[in-house]
């Protein structure tokens, strides 16, 4: 507890998704939010990035050689964070959060012989939330837990992780959740619902913002006024891609439909998209850096996301605050986020129905200054900052 008000709160945050050099966008709504929360007067933030590392050879594969060329401490965005290794085993996802605790434990030691420390914070619940409970515990410290979707849909549910994501929820101090029904879902599952708050993400207005859509389509290389339809995503079967190739040839036959992340999945998609014969109106990015997306929503008349489950996903705040208007799958959190009927439509996955629901958006194009300032007003960094440190003050009051 931090009961000598001249000294600044001192925590430190776990986060196993963290952007760095060879993963610019990975989490990066993370290192945004705890930049924001380490600006504000009395609190004094280390941040623990831990790497997850198969062993030999499989720690040859490029996607894990990059990783152990990174730097055990670094400095971005005024934050200082540390990156201790832990092995990865694949198929054993049960033994992360031991294994991450492990790798944390030393410094979080560290910290507390060199200044103290007053708070232990996760900013998911698995691995994070637990590998927090267990170092709190061999410190005396409390600690928090952060929500935010796939960890509460899928984590909190497996037979082999929900009871330590449960049994973590009910010793933490506090918990977070980044929509209020993914606070009702943690309740529901027997999580203290007193102790969860709901805490929106941000978005940064001088990049987020509407931009002209044929300059921005002429960007990307995409001649032409036909509707561009957008997701921006994991291609994952969870993200629901697949349904909006199956609404294609149901939509004009000028509409393409622009799908931008990496995954497995882009293989299977590309071959339904043949099967269906609109292959040639599907178009495939791949990973688009955080300072082209204004760009890529800009260009787009609606963002279409059918997403099994979600928290309340940035990609949506940020498609927004473009002007952008979304089409969401019937899921809780599609409800808080679409508030208004310039800001979307909630369809179900079925071709016909989706294909309507599109229809609806393009017909009824918004005010896309007006659904930007409106987004802005509802979400910022600033005020994600603000939040996320008088949270942690009043849990360790």
């Amino acid at each position: 507890m931090n009961g000598d008000l001249a000294r600044p709160l001192r925590v430190l945050s776990i986060a196993t998704l963290f952007p760095d050099e060879t993963r610019p966008n990975f989490g990066i709504f993370v290192e945004r939010s705890l930049a924001a929360a380490a600006r504000q007067a009395g609190i004094a933030l280390t941040v623990v990035a831990p790497l997850g590392l198969p062993p030999w050879p499989l720690s040859l594969h490029p996607r894990y050689r990059a990783l152990t060329r990174l730097p055990a401490v670094e400095s971005r965005n005024g934050l200082t964070i540390h990156r201790p290794r832990f092995t990865l085993i694949p198929g054993l996802a049960a033994r992360n959060a031991k294994a991450v605790a492990a790798a944390v434990l030393p410094i979080a030691r560290k910290e507390m012989a060199q200044g103290g420390l007053d708070l232990i914070d996760a900013q998911f619940f698995w691995p994070d939330g637990v590998a927090a409970q267990r170092i709190a515990g061999a410190l005396g410290l409390p600690f928090s837990a952060k929500a935010r979707g796939g960890d509460i849909s899928l984590w909190a549910r497996r037979a082999d992780t929900a009871p330590l994501v449960l049994g973590a929820a009910r010793k933490a101090a506090g918990m977070l959740a980044v929509a209020d029904s993914l606070a009702d879902d943690m309740a529901s599952l027997g999580m203290p619902r007193d102790r969860i708050v709901t805490h929106h993400t941000g978005i940064d207005p001088a990049l987020f913002h509407p931009t002209d859509r044929a300059a921005a389509r002429a960007g990307w290389g995409w001649p032409g006024d036909g509707p561009i339809i957008l997701s921006v995503g994991a291609l994952i079967p969870r993200k629901g891609q697949e349904h909006v190739i199956r609404a294609l040839p149901l939509l004009p036959a000028d509409c393409r439909y622009v799908i931008a992340g990496t995954g497995p999945d882009r293989e299977q998609l590309a071959a339904l998209a043949a099967a269906l014969g609109v292959e040639d109106r599907v178009l495939f990015t791949g990973a688009v850096p955080n300072a082209d997306l204004p760009a890529l929503y800009s260009a787009a008349d609606a963002m279409v996301l059918m997403s099994t489950s979600e928290g309340l996903a940035n990609v949506w705040v940020e498609a927004l605050s473009c002007g952008t208007p979304l089409i969401l799958s019937d899921i809780p959190p599609a409800h808080e986020i679409i508030d208004a009927p310039d800001a979307g439509r909630i369809s179900a996955s079925a071709p016909d129905q989706l294909a309507a629901a599109i229809h609806a958006v393009l017909a009824s194009p918004p005010d896309r200054a007006a659904l930007s300032a409106r987004t802005h007003a509802r979400f910022s960094w600033d005020r994600n900052g603000a939040e996320l440190a008088d949270y942690w003050r009043r849990i360790t009051d």
